[in-house]
């Protein structure tokens, strides 16, 4: 089903960066600093809000940005999650330690077979999930805890198996080339 018109071609769009109201600005910068290691680009006033930015690619001049006004009574977030992609596993194990490092809440190491994750919240209770792709698809949404404590080539079986015992498991190539031919303009 596409909502755009056959004679226009499909805009593409790539993810950029999130903007989130937060309670306290620096310990907030702090934490996503050290847990993420991020830098602050910019930082300034806008509307009377406190706004700081914050990257790690030297390519987009924010990933992220923290806004002060969040309300001392608003107790929930309505942020599901804030997650960030990593190339491979010695990088989010690094990653791993980080956030550990950094005083990370409610450390959750799992699998969903077609990524491995970290997920853990920031100190004002923002859920954070750090992942990396795996080689393969599998049925969504699937969630196991994975033994952070096993070598690499532990996890990564553990990761295939887990995988595997879906119905739809297949390469991830292969679920890309089906993609590409759903989203694909129609003739």
């Amino acid at each position: 089903m596409s909502f755009i018109k056959e004679d226009v071609q499909k805009p593409a769009l790539s993810f950029s960066h999130v903007g989130i109201f937060v309670k306290d600005i620096a310990r907030m910068t702090q934490f996503y600093q050290q847990a993420l290691q991020m830098f602050i680009t910019d930082k300034g006033v806008i509307g009377g809000k406190d706004i700081v930015f914050l990257s790690q690619n030297p390519e987009e001049h924010h990933q992220m940005a923290l806004v002060s006004g969040r309300p001392e009574e608003v107790t929930f977030s309505v942020i599901n999650q804030i997650s960030m992609r990593v190339q491979d596993l010695p990088t989010l194990r690094n990653y791993y330690a980080s956030l550990k490092a950094a005083g990370a809440e409610k450390m959750d190491p799992s699998t969903h077979g077609n990524a491995l994750s970290i997920y853990s919240f920031d100190p004002e209770g923002n859920r954070i999930e750090v992942f990396m792709d795996t080689e393969w698809y599998c049925d969504q949404p699937l969630k196991e805890t994975i033994d952070f404590s096993l070598s690499d080539d532990e996890i990564m079986a553990r990761v295939k198996e887990i995988a595997q015992a879906s119905p739809k498991f297949m390469p991830r190539s292969e679920w890309v080339k089906q993609m590409h031919d759903l989203m694909s303009p129609k003739d």
